[in-house]
Protein backbone atom coordinates (compact mmCIF):
# COMPACT_ATOMS: atom_id res chain seq x y z
CA UNK A 1 0.00 0.00 0.00
CA UNK A 2 1.34 3.41 -0.95
CA UNK A 3 1.92 5.66 2.05
CA UNK A 4 1.76 9.32 1.12
CA UNK A 5 3.66 12.10 2.78
CA UNK A 6 2.47 15.68 3.05
CA UNK A 7 3.19 17.80 -0.01
CA UNK A 8 2.66 17.58 -3.74
CA UNK A 9 1.04 14.55 -5.34
CA UNK A 10 0.62 13.77 -9.03
CA UNK A 11 -2.69 15.57 -9.51
CA UNK A 12 -2.43 18.47 -7.06
CA UNK A 13 -1.80 19.23 -3.40
CA UNK A 14 -2.29 16.39 -0.93
CA UNK A 15 -5.24 16.71 1.45
CA UNK A 16 -5.23 16.00 5.12
CA UNK A 17 -5.72 12.35 5.92
CA UNK A 18 -9.29 11.18 6.55
CA UNK A 19 -10.16 8.14 8.63
CA UNK A 20 -12.69 5.72 7.14
CA UNK A 21 -13.90 2.32 8.33
CA UNK A 22 -11.26 0.75 6.07
CA UNK A 23 -8.39 2.96 7.13
CA UNK A 24 -6.82 6.33 6.38
CA UNK A 25 -7.15 7.89 2.93
CA UNK A 26 -5.47 10.90 1.39
CA UNK A 27 -6.79 12.69 -1.68
CA UNK A 28 -6.10 15.84 -3.64
CA UNK A 29 -6.92 19.46 -2.93
CA UNK A 30 -7.97 21.45 -6.02
CA UNK A 31 -9.57 24.79 -6.96
CA UNK A 32 -7.16 26.80 -4.79
CA UNK A 33 -7.72 24.41 -1.94
CA UNK A 34 -11.49 24.92 -1.73
CA UNK A 35 -12.39 21.41 -2.94
CA UNK A 36 -11.03 18.07 -1.81
CA UNK A 37 -11.26 15.07 -4.11
CA UNK A 38 -10.91 11.43 -3.05
CA UNK A 39 -10.84 8.71 -5.69
CA UNK A 40 -10.92 4.93 -5.72
CA UNK A 41 -11.94 4.37 -2.09
CA UNK A 42 -13.09 0.75 -1.58
CA UNK A 43 -16.59 0.41 -0.14
CA UNK A 44 -16.70 -3.41 -0.13
CA UNK A 45 -14.39 -6.40 -0.39
CA UNK A 46 -13.07 -7.26 -3.87
CA UNK A 47 -15.69 -9.61 -5.44
CA UNK A 48 -13.10 -11.99 -6.83
CA UNK A 49 -12.36 -15.71 -6.50
CA UNK A 50 -14.88 -17.34 -4.16
CA UNK A 51 -16.58 -13.93 -3.71
CA UNK A 52 -17.55 -13.72 -7.40
CA UNK A 53 -21.39 -13.75 -7.53
CA UNK A 54 -21.80 -13.20 -3.82
CA UNK A 55 -23.29 -10.26 -1.98
CA UNK A 56 -20.66 -7.58 -1.32
CA UNK A 57 -18.64 -8.23 1.81
CA UNK A 58 -17.19 -5.67 4.23
CA UNK A 59 -14.18 -3.58 3.24
CA UNK A 60 -10.84 -5.28 3.83
CA UNK A 61 -8.92 -2.86 6.12
CA UNK A 62 -5.55 -1.59 4.98
CA UNK A 63 -2.44 -0.47 6.80
CA UNK A 64 -0.93 2.98 6.45
CA UNK A 65 -2.47 5.69 4.28
CA UNK A 66 -4.29 4.74 1.09
CA UNK A 67 -3.59 6.81 -2.01
CA UNK A 68 -6.98 8.26 -3.03
CA UNK A 69 -5.70 10.41 -5.89
CA UNK A 70 -6.42 8.00 -8.75
CA UNK A 71 -9.72 6.50 -9.88
CA UNK A 72 -10.07 2.78 -9.30
CA UNK A 73 -10.61 0.49 -12.30
CA UNK A 74 -14.06 0.30 -13.85
CA UNK A 75 -16.00 -2.93 -13.46
CA UNK A 76 -15.68 -5.56 -16.19
CA UNK A 77 -17.58 -4.57 -19.33
CA UNK A 78 -17.45 -4.64 -23.09
CA UNK A 79 -17.29 -1.65 -25.41
CA UNK A 80 -21.02 -1.36 -25.92
CA UNK A 81 -21.74 2.36 -26.15
CA UNK A 82 -19.80 4.95 -28.10
CA UNK A 83 -19.80 7.44 -25.25
CA UNK A 84 -18.62 4.95 -22.57
CA UNK A 85 -15.18 3.39 -22.69
CA UNK A 86 -12.51 2.48 -20.13
CA UNK A 87 -9.00 1.16 -20.53
CA UNK A 88 -8.63 -0.02 -16.94
CA UNK A 89 -11.07 -2.84 -16.13
CA UNK A 90 -11.10 -5.29 -13.24
CA UNK A 91 -13.37 -7.48 -11.15
CA UNK A 92 -11.81 -5.69 -8.17
CA UNK A 93 -13.81 -2.54 -8.87
CA UNK A 94 -16.08 -1.79 -5.91
CA UNK A 95 -14.85 1.70 -5.21
CA UNK A 96 -16.29 5.19 -4.98
CA UNK A 97 -15.13 8.76 -5.50
CA UNK A 98 -16.15 11.95 -3.73
CA UNK A 99 -15.80 15.70 -4.02
CA UNK A 100 -16.31 17.97 -1.01
CA UNK A 101 -15.89 21.64 -0.12
CA UNK A 102 -17.01 21.13 3.48
CA UNK A 103 -14.97 22.72 6.22
CA UNK A 104 -14.39 21.27 9.66
CA UNK A 105 -17.65 20.79 11.51
CA UNK A 106 -19.89 21.23 8.46
CA UNK A 107 -22.60 18.78 7.51
CA UNK A 108 -23.36 19.33 3.85
CA UNK A 109 -26.06 17.50 1.86
CA UNK A 110 -24.84 14.38 0.07
CA UNK A 111 -25.66 13.22 -3.45
CA UNK A 112 -24.80 9.69 -4.60
CA UNK A 113 -24.68 9.19 -8.38
CA UNK A 114 -25.60 5.82 -9.92
CA UNK A 115 -24.33 5.74 -13.49
CA UNK A 116 -26.21 4.45 -16.52
CA UNK A 117 -25.14 2.08 -19.26
CA UNK A 118 -27.92 -0.50 -19.46
CA UNK A 119 -26.46 -2.38 -16.43
CA UNK A 120 -23.77 -3.50 -18.88
CA UNK A 121 -21.33 -0.57 -19.00
CA UNK A 122 -20.28 2.65 -17.31
CA UNK A 123 -18.43 3.75 -14.21
CA UNK A 124 -18.20 6.45 -11.59
CA UNK A 125 -15.04 7.87 -13.15
CA UNK A 126 -16.53 9.01 -16.46
CA UNK A 127 -15.37 12.62 -17.10
CA UNK A 128 -18.95 13.89 -17.37
CA UNK A 129 -19.56 12.72 -13.78
CA UNK A 130 -17.04 15.18 -12.35
CA UNK A 131 -18.29 16.49 -9.01
CA UNK A 132 -16.62 19.89 -8.82
CA UNK A 133 -19.70 21.94 -9.77
CA UNK A 134 -21.78 20.30 -7.03
CA UNK A 135 -18.97 20.72 -4.49
CA UNK A 136 -18.83 24.45 -5.28
CA UNK A 137 -22.54 24.63 -4.46
CA UNK A 138 -22.07 23.03 -1.04
CA UNK A 139 -22.90 19.42 -1.95
CA UNK A 140 -20.76 16.38 -1.12
CA UNK A 141 -20.89 14.45 -4.39
CA UNK A 142 -20.25 10.69 -4.48
CA UNK A 143 -19.97 8.51 -7.61
CA UNK A 144 -19.80 4.73 -7.43
CA UNK A 145 -18.89 1.65 -9.42
CA UNK A 146 -21.13 -1.42 -9.23
CA UNK A 147 -20.86 -4.84 -10.86
CA UNK A 148 -22.23 -5.04 -14.38
CA UNK A 149 -23.56 -7.58 -16.85
CA UNK A 150 -22.71 -11.20 -16.13
CA UNK A 151 -20.65 -10.24 -13.05
CA UNK A 152 -23.44 -8.15 -11.56
CA UNK A 153 -26.62 -9.98 -12.55
CA UNK A 154 -25.86 -13.66 -13.14
CA UNK A 155 -28.42 -15.99 -11.53
CA UNK A 156 -28.03 -19.76 -11.18
CA UNK A 157 -29.85 -22.44 -9.15
CA UNK A 158 -26.66 -23.30 -7.24
CA UNK A 159 -26.07 -19.63 -6.41
CA UNK A 160 -29.64 -19.40 -5.16
CA UNK A 161 -29.10 -22.40 -2.87
CA UNK A 162 -25.72 -21.11 -1.71
CA UNK A 163 -26.98 -17.62 -0.85
CA UNK A 164 -28.90 -18.46 2.32
CA UNK A 165 -31.60 -16.08 1.05
CA UNK A 166 -33.01 -18.27 -1.72
CA UNK A 167 -31.94 -15.59 -4.20
CA UNK A 168 -29.30 -14.96 -6.84
CA UNK A 169 -28.50 -12.26 -9.33
CA UNK A 170 -28.83 -8.55 -8.48
CA UNK A 171 -25.29 -8.31 -7.12
CA UNK A 172 -24.98 -4.94 -8.83
CA UNK A 173 -28.00 -3.63 -6.90
CA UNK A 174 -26.60 -5.09 -3.68
CA UNK A 175 -23.36 -3.22 -4.43
CA UNK A 176 -25.35 0.02 -4.59
CA UNK A 177 -26.87 -0.72 -1.19
CA UNK A 178 -23.39 -1.47 0.19
CA UNK A 179 -22.13 1.87 -1.14
CA UNK A 180 -25.02 3.65 0.57
CA UNK A 181 -24.18 1.89 3.83
CA UNK A 182 -20.58 3.06 3.42
CA UNK A 183 -21.90 6.60 3.02
CA UNK A 184 -23.89 6.27 6.24
CA UNK A 185 -20.79 5.07 8.11
CA UNK A 186 -18.19 7.41 6.63
CA UNK A 187 -19.53 10.51 4.95
CA UNK A 188 -19.47 12.65 8.11
CA UNK A 189 -15.67 12.40 8.07
CA UNK A 190 -15.73 14.23 4.71
CA UNK A 191 -18.17 16.92 5.87
CA UNK A 192 -21.34 15.23 4.63
CA UNK A 193 -24.62 14.74 6.46
CA UNK A 194 -25.59 11.05 6.63
CA UNK A 195 -29.13 12.14 7.45
CA UNK A 196 -29.48 14.09 4.21
CA UNK A 197 -28.56 11.76 1.34
CA UNK A 198 -30.02 11.95 -2.18
CA UNK A 199 -29.60 9.15 -4.70
CA UNK A 200 -29.73 10.08 -8.37
CA UNK A 201 -29.04 8.33 -11.63
CA UNK A 202 -29.63 8.32 -15.37
CA UNK A 203 -30.97 5.58 -17.66
CA UNK A 204 -30.03 2.28 -15.95
CA UNK A 205 -29.02 4.42 -12.98
CA UNK A 206 -32.54 5.85 -12.90
CA UNK A 207 -33.99 2.34 -13.16
CA UNK A 208 -31.81 1.51 -10.15
CA UNK A 209 -33.10 4.54 -8.25
CA UNK A 210 -36.70 3.42 -8.86
CA UNK A 211 -35.74 -0.03 -7.52
CA UNK A 212 -33.94 1.31 -4.45
CA UNK A 213 -36.92 3.49 -3.59
CA UNK A 214 -38.98 0.28 -3.73
CA UNK A 215 -36.56 -2.03 -1.91
CA UNK A 216 -36.86 -2.64 1.84
CA UNK A 217 -33.08 -3.25 1.96
CA UNK A 218 -32.45 0.41 1.12
CA UNK A 219 -34.80 1.83 3.73
CA UNK A 220 -33.33 4.78 5.67
CA UNK A 221 -30.11 4.72 3.61
CA UNK A 222 -31.22 7.81 1.64
CA UNK A 223 -33.78 10.56 2.02
CA UNK A 224 -34.53 11.89 -1.48
CA UNK A 225 -34.41 10.50 -5.01
CA UNK A 226 -33.80 11.89 -8.50
CA UNK A 227 -34.48 9.86 -11.64
CA UNK A 228 -33.30 10.89 -15.09
CA UNK A 229 -34.86 8.86 -17.92
CA UNK A 230 -35.83 5.44 -16.70
CA UNK A 231 -37.80 3.28 -14.25
CA UNK A 232 -38.84 -0.36 -13.79
CA UNK A 233 -42.41 0.29 -14.94
CA UNK A 234 -42.42 -1.34 -18.36
CA UNK A 235 -42.17 -4.82 -19.85
CA UNK A 236 -40.09 -3.38 -22.69
CA UNK A 237 -36.79 -1.71 -21.75
CA UNK A 238 -34.88 -3.65 -19.06
CA UNK A 239 -37.77 -5.81 -17.79
CA UNK A 240 -37.45 -7.48 -14.39
CA UNK A 241 -37.62 -11.17 -15.24
CA UNK A 242 -38.60 -13.83 -12.68
CA UNK A 243 -35.80 -15.52 -10.76
CA UNK A 244 -36.62 -18.92 -12.30
CA UNK A 245 -36.21 -17.58 -15.83
CA UNK A 246 -32.85 -16.01 -15.06
CA UNK A 247 -31.69 -19.15 -13.24
CA UNK A 248 -32.50 -21.15 -16.36
CA UNK A 249 -30.55 -18.67 -18.47
CA UNK A 250 -27.63 -18.94 -16.03
CA UNK A 251 -27.63 -22.74 -16.17
CA UNK A 252 -27.49 -22.65 -19.97
CA UNK A 253 -24.64 -20.14 -19.81
CA UNK A 254 -22.66 -22.31 -17.39
CA UNK A 255 -23.09 -25.37 -19.62
CA UNK A 256 -21.94 -23.41 -22.66
CA UNK A 257 -18.84 -22.42 -20.69
CA UNK A 258 -18.21 -26.05 -19.81
CA UNK A 259 -18.53 -25.28 -16.09
CA UNK A 260 -20.65 -27.80 -14.21
CA UNK A 261 -20.06 -26.40 -10.71
CA UNK A 262 -19.76 -23.02 -9.00
CA UNK A 263 -16.10 -23.75 -8.40
CA UNK A 264 -15.54 -24.26 -12.10
CA UNK A 265 -17.48 -21.10 -12.92
CA UNK A 266 -15.45 -19.08 -10.46
CA UNK A 267 -12.30 -20.61 -11.80
CA UNK A 268 -12.87 -19.12 -15.24
CA UNK A 269 -10.95 -15.95 -15.97
CA UNK A 270 -12.89 -12.71 -15.97
CA UNK A 271 -11.97 -12.17 -19.61
CA UNK A 272 -13.34 -15.58 -20.62
CA UNK A 273 -16.59 -15.00 -18.72
CA UNK A 274 -17.01 -11.56 -20.27
CA UNK A 275 -16.35 -12.87 -23.78
CA UNK A 276 -18.89 -15.67 -23.37
CA UNK A 277 -21.49 -13.29 -21.95
CA UNK A 278 -21.15 -11.05 -25.00
CA UNK A 279 -22.76 -13.86 -27.03
CA UNK A 280 -25.69 -14.34 -24.64
CA UNK A 281 -29.11 -12.90 -25.43
CA UNK A 282 -30.86 -11.45 -23.59
CA UNK A 283 -28.04 -9.98 -21.53
CA UNK A 284 -27.75 -10.25 -17.78
CA UNK A 285 -29.72 -7.59 -15.92
CA UNK A 286 -31.69 -7.20 -12.64
CA UNK A 287 -34.31 -9.82 -11.81
CA UNK A 288 -37.10 -10.47 -9.33
CA UNK A 289 -34.87 -12.26 -6.85
CA UNK A 290 -37.27 -12.15 -3.89
CA UNK A 291 -34.66 -10.44 -1.72
CA UNK A 292 -33.57 -6.96 -2.72
CA UNK A 293 -36.53 -7.08 -5.11
CA UNK A 294 -39.18 -8.97 -3.09
CA UNK A 295 -41.77 -8.44 -5.82
CA UNK A 296 -42.31 -6.45 -8.98
CA UNK A 297 -41.35 -2.79 -8.56
CA UNK A 298 -44.67 -1.56 -9.97
CA UNK A 299 -46.60 -3.75 -7.51
CA UNK A 300 -44.63 -2.36 -4.55
CA UNK A 301 -45.44 1.22 -5.54
CA UNK A 302 -49.08 0.42 -6.33
CA UNK A 303 -49.49 -0.92 -2.80
CA UNK A 304 -47.77 2.15 -1.32
CA UNK A 305 -44.96 0.05 0.17
CA UNK A 306 -42.11 2.04 -1.39
CA UNK A 307 -39.79 4.26 0.65
CA UNK A 308 -41.70 7.51 0.91
CA UNK A 309 -39.12 10.08 -0.11
CA UNK A 310 -39.36 13.28 -2.18
CA UNK A 311 -38.92 12.53 -5.88
CA UNK A 312 -37.62 14.69 -8.72
CA UNK A 313 -37.80 12.92 -12.06
CA UNK A 314 -38.23 13.37 -15.78
CA UNK A 315 -36.80 12.53 -19.16
CA UNK A 316 -35.56 14.09 -22.38
CA UNK A 317 -37.90 15.28 -25.09
CA UNK A 318 -36.15 13.36 -27.89
CA UNK A 319 -34.69 10.30 -26.17
CA UNK A 320 -34.08 8.35 -29.38
CA UNK A 321 -35.44 10.70 -32.04
CA UNK A 322 -32.33 10.16 -34.16
CA UNK A 323 -33.25 6.50 -34.66
CA UNK A 324 -36.27 7.71 -36.64
CA UNK A 325 -35.14 11.02 -38.15
CA UNK A 326 -31.86 9.65 -39.54
CA UNK A 327 -32.99 6.32 -40.92
CA UNK A 328 -33.04 6.10 -44.72
CA UNK A 329 -36.67 4.99 -44.97
CA UNK A 330 -38.82 7.76 -43.48
CA UNK A 331 -42.33 6.95 -42.19
CA UNK A 332 -45.36 7.94 -44.23
CA UNK A 333 -48.98 8.29 -43.19
CA UNK A 334 -49.69 4.86 -44.61
CA UNK A 335 -46.65 3.06 -43.19
CA UNK A 336 -47.08 4.63 -39.74
CA UNK A 337 -50.78 3.79 -39.59
CA UNK A 338 -50.16 0.21 -40.70
CA UNK A 339 -47.35 -0.20 -38.16
CA UNK A 340 -49.54 1.10 -35.32
CA UNK A 341 -52.43 -1.22 -36.22
CA UNK A 342 -50.11 -4.21 -36.41
CA UNK A 343 -48.35 -3.35 -33.15
CA UNK A 344 -51.27 -2.26 -30.97
CA UNK A 345 -54.22 -4.25 -32.33
CA UNK A 346 -57.52 -3.21 -30.79
CA UNK A 347 -55.76 -0.32 -29.00
CA UNK A 348 -54.55 1.20 -32.28
CA UNK A 349 -57.38 3.75 -32.65
CA UNK A 350 -56.58 5.27 -29.26
CA UNK A 351 -52.86 5.23 -30.02
CA UNK A 352 -53.36 6.94 -33.39
CA UNK A 353 -55.45 9.63 -31.73
CA UNK A 354 -52.62 10.31 -29.27
CA UNK A 355 -49.95 10.07 -31.98
CA UNK A 356 -51.65 11.58 -35.06
CA UNK A 357 -50.36 11.24 -38.61
CA UNK A 358 -52.35 13.48 -40.96
CA UNK A 359 -49.25 14.09 -43.08
CA UNK A 360 -45.90 12.40 -43.67
CA UNK A 361 -44.17 15.11 -41.64
CA UNK A 362 -46.54 14.54 -38.73
CA UNK A 363 -46.05 10.78 -39.06
CA UNK A 364 -42.29 11.26 -38.59
CA UNK A 365 -42.84 13.42 -35.50
CA UNK A 366 -45.31 10.94 -34.02
CA UNK A 367 -43.04 7.97 -34.65
CA UNK A 368 -40.09 9.81 -33.09
CA UNK A 369 -42.22 10.67 -30.06
CA UNK A 370 -43.59 7.15 -29.72
CA UNK A 371 -40.13 5.58 -30.03
CA UNK A 372 -38.85 7.76 -27.20
CA UNK A 373 -41.95 7.14 -25.09
CA UNK A 374 -41.80 3.37 -25.49
CA UNK A 375 -38.06 3.40 -24.77
CA UNK A 376 -38.04 5.61 -21.67
CA UNK A 377 -40.80 8.22 -21.43
CA UNK A 378 -43.81 6.09 -20.54
CA UNK A 379 -42.06 4.09 -17.81
CA UNK A 380 -40.68 7.24 -16.17
CA UNK A 381 -44.10 8.90 -16.38
CA UNK A 382 -45.73 5.86 -14.77
CA UNK A 383 -43.19 5.92 -11.92
CA UNK A 384 -43.89 9.59 -11.24
CA UNK A 385 -47.66 9.07 -11.39
CA UNK A 386 -47.72 6.07 -9.05
CA UNK A 387 -45.33 7.66 -6.55
CA UNK A 388 -47.59 10.72 -6.57
CA UNK A 389 -50.77 8.69 -6.10
CA UNK A 390 -49.52 6.30 -3.40
CA UNK A 391 -46.72 8.31 -1.83
CA UNK A 392 -46.57 10.81 0.98
CA UNK A 393 -43.85 13.12 -0.29
CA UNK A 394 -43.41 15.98 -2.79
CA UNK A 395 -42.92 15.17 -6.47
CA UNK A 396 -41.31 17.39 -9.11
CA UNK A 397 -41.27 16.58 -12.82
CA UNK A 398 -39.11 17.98 -15.62
CA UNK A 399 -38.72 17.68 -19.37
CA UNK A 400 -35.24 18.34 -20.76
CA UNK A 401 -35.98 20.01 -24.10
CA UNK A 402 -32.70 21.62 -25.15
CA UNK A 403 -31.73 20.61 -28.68
CA UNK A 404 -28.06 19.96 -28.03
CA UNK A 405 -25.74 21.75 -30.49
CA UNK A 406 -24.12 19.56 -33.12
CA UNK A 407 -20.82 20.36 -34.83
CA UNK A 408 -21.32 21.03 -38.58
CA UNK A 409 -20.48 17.90 -40.54
CA UNK A 410 -21.31 15.57 -37.65
CA UNK A 411 -22.40 12.13 -38.76
CA UNK A 412 -24.43 9.59 -36.78
CA UNK A 413 -23.90 6.07 -38.15
CA UNK A 414 -22.61 7.64 -41.33
CA UNK A 415 -25.57 9.98 -41.82
CA UNK A 416 -25.13 13.78 -41.58
CA UNK A 417 -26.96 15.06 -38.50
CA UNK A 418 -28.18 18.39 -37.14
CA UNK A 419 -29.41 19.36 -33.70
CA UNK A 420 -32.98 19.14 -35.04
CA UNK A 421 -32.38 15.54 -36.11
CA UNK A 422 -31.00 14.53 -32.72
CA UNK A 423 -32.77 16.98 -30.42
CA UNK A 424 -32.71 16.53 -26.65
CA UNK A 425 -31.19 13.06 -26.89
CA UNK A 426 -30.91 10.25 -24.38
CA UNK A 427 -28.21 10.97 -21.76
CA UNK A 428 -27.72 14.46 -23.18
CA UNK A 429 -28.66 16.11 -19.90
CA UNK A 430 -25.84 14.53 -17.86
CA UNK A 431 -23.19 17.14 -18.67
CA UNK A 432 -25.71 19.89 -17.87
CA UNK A 433 -26.62 18.38 -14.50
CA UNK A 434 -22.96 18.02 -13.49
CA UNK A 435 -21.89 21.42 -14.82
CA UNK A 436 -19.38 19.46 -16.87
CA UNK A 437 -20.05 20.66 -20.43
CA UNK A 438 -16.37 21.10 -21.21
CA UNK A 439 -15.68 17.50 -20.18
CA UNK A 440 -18.14 15.94 -22.62
CA UNK A 441 -16.98 13.36 -25.13
CA UNK A 442 -17.25 13.82 -28.04
CA UNK A 443 -16.76 17.58 -27.91
CA UNK A 444 -19.83 19.74 -28.47
CA UNK A 445 -19.92 23.37 -29.72
CA UNK A 446 -21.58 24.68 -26.57
CA UNK A 447 -23.25 28.09 -26.63
CA UNK A 448 -23.62 30.62 -23.77
CA UNK A 449 -27.21 29.48 -23.23
CA UNK A 450 -25.98 25.93 -22.58
CA UNK A 451 -23.70 27.15 -19.77
CA UNK A 452 -26.54 29.16 -18.28
CA UNK A 453 -28.92 26.19 -18.45
CA UNK A 454 -26.29 23.88 -16.98
CA UNK A 455 -25.73 26.17 -13.99
CA UNK A 456 -29.49 26.34 -13.43
CA UNK A 457 -29.85 22.55 -13.53
CA UNK A 458 -26.96 21.95 -11.12
CA UNK A 459 -28.54 24.50 -8.79
CA UNK A 460 -32.04 22.96 -9.04
CA UNK A 461 -30.63 19.48 -8.33
CA UNK A 462 -28.53 20.81 -5.44
CA UNK A 463 -31.45 22.71 -3.93
CA UNK A 464 -33.57 19.57 -4.04
CA UNK A 465 -30.82 17.57 -2.34
CA UNK A 466 -30.56 20.24 0.35
CA UNK A 467 -34.25 20.69 1.19
CA UNK A 468 -36.45 18.41 -0.93
CA UNK A 469 -37.51 21.47 -2.94
CA UNK A 470 -35.59 22.51 -6.10
CA UNK A 471 -36.62 26.17 -5.88
CA UNK A 472 -34.45 29.07 -4.78
CA UNK A 473 -31.38 31.07 -5.80
CA UNK A 474 -33.41 33.28 -8.15
CA UNK A 475 -34.31 30.42 -10.51
CA UNK A 476 -37.62 30.28 -12.41
CA UNK A 477 -40.25 28.74 -10.14
CA UNK A 478 -40.66 24.95 -10.33
CA UNK A 479 -44.17 24.01 -9.15
CA UNK A 480 -44.83 20.69 -7.46
CA UNK A 481 -46.31 17.98 -9.64
CA UNK A 482 -49.71 17.46 -8.03
CA UNK A 483 -53.03 15.85 -8.84
CA UNK A 484 -55.22 18.49 -10.43
CA UNK A 485 -52.37 20.60 -11.82
CA UNK A 486 -49.49 18.34 -12.89
CA UNK A 487 -47.10 21.13 -13.85
CA UNK A 488 -43.93 20.18 -15.73
CA UNK A 489 -40.75 22.27 -15.77
CA UNK A 490 -39.27 22.52 -19.26
CA UNK A 491 -35.49 22.90 -19.25
CA UNK A 492 -34.58 24.73 -22.43
CA UNK A 493 -33.23 28.06 -23.67
CA UNK A 494 -36.10 29.54 -21.69
CA UNK A 495 -36.98 27.65 -18.50
CA UNK A 496 -40.72 27.59 -17.93
CA UNK A 497 -43.44 25.41 -16.48
CA UNK A 498 -46.53 24.25 -18.34
CA UNK A 499 -49.40 21.86 -17.92
CA UNK A 500 -48.65 18.30 -19.04
CA UNK A 501 -49.56 18.62 -22.71
CA UNK A 502 -48.21 15.15 -23.49
CA UNK A 503 -50.41 13.37 -20.99
CA UNK A 504 -52.81 11.91 -23.61
CA UNK A 505 -49.87 9.99 -25.11
CA UNK A 506 -48.95 8.32 -21.84
CA UNK A 507 -52.57 7.61 -20.89
CA UNK A 508 -53.10 5.84 -24.23
CA UNK A 509 -49.95 3.78 -23.71
CA UNK A 510 -51.02 3.06 -20.13
CA UNK A 511 -54.34 1.60 -21.25
CA UNK A 512 -52.49 -0.63 -23.70
CA UNK A 513 -49.87 -1.65 -21.10
CA UNK A 514 -52.60 -2.49 -18.57
CA UNK A 515 -54.25 -4.79 -21.10
CA UNK A 516 -50.93 -6.49 -21.81
CA UNK A 517 -50.22 -7.09 -18.12
CA UNK A 518 -53.66 -8.63 -17.69
CA UNK A 519 -52.98 -11.29 -20.35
Amino acid sequence: MLVLTAGIVASGVATAQVKTTGGLVQGTSIADGTIRVFKGIPYAAPPVGDLRWQAPGPVVPWQGVRDATVFGPACMQGKIFGDISFNDLSEDCLSLNLWTSAKAGERQPVMVWIHGGGFQAGGGSEPRHDGQAFARKGIVLVTINYRLGVFGFFAHPDLTRESGRNASGNYGLLDQVAALRWVQDNIAAFGGDPQNVTIFGESAGSFAVSALVASPLAKRLFHKAIGESGAFFSTGTLPLRPLAATEEQGARFASALGAESLGALRGKSAADVLAAAAKTQPGFSPNLDGYIMPEDVAAIYAAGRQNHVPLLAGWNADEIRQAVSLRPQKPTVQSFTEEMRKRFGDSADAILKAYPASSDAEALESLAAMSSDMFIGYATWKWIEVHLQTGQSPVYRYSFDRKIPVEPGTKVKGVPATSSDIGARHAGEIEYVFGALELSLPKVPWEPIDRKLSDAMTTYWGNFARTGNPNGNGLPAWPRYEAGSRRVLHLDEIIRDTADTRRPRYEALDVYATKQRAK
